[in-house]
């Protein structure tokens, strides 16, 4: 495959998932909001307060979600909640894609030859990982162990 139209594909894909995101909470964002335990974190008053600074910044925070992981479904959700105009979505969302996603694939496309390397480390640092984590659940085990006998 080119990498130009592998390039266009990831863009098409990129962007027809967040509008996909904006049109969930254009359609039902309004029942999901009603959830109880939506509710829980989201009262009344943040939820007129979060609206409030859509209308204000709802562009602003568009573009900048697509940089920050973990934000952007979120903030892609909740433009459609507000209805902010999906044209203007859109074009915000795609201007930013334009940006973001060219990076990342270029990023990904001059470091595919360091994956075996990266994978590598990937793998070394997971054996320590778990053997950290296993010393950490014998301390615990042992702790609780010697605990018990001094209570008896």
């Amino acid at each position: 495959m080119r990498w130009w139209a592998a390039l266009g594909v990831c863009l098409l894909g990129v962007l027809a998932g967040d509008t996909a995101l904006y049109w969930v909470g254009h359609h039902w964002g309004d029942h999901i909001l009603d959830w109880r335990i939506t509710r829980l974190v989201l009262t009344k008053e943040r939820e007129e307060a979060m609206k409030r600074a859509y209308h204000r910044h709802g562009m602003k925070i568009v573009f900048i979600a697509r940089f920050v992981a973990g934000f952007r479904a979120a903030a892609f959700l909740t433009a459609g909640v507000v209805r902010i105009p999906f044209w203007k979505f859109l074009m915000v969302d795609g201007v930013a894609a334009l940006i973001g996603v060219p990076l990342g694939f270029g990023v990904a496309f001059l470091f595919t030859d360091q994956l075996p390397a990266i994978l590598h480390g990937v793998h070394r640092f997971e054996r320590v990982l778990a053997l950290v984590a296993l010393v950490l659940v014998a301390a615990a085990i042992g702790y609780l162990a010697y605990r018990k006998s001094r209570e008896a």
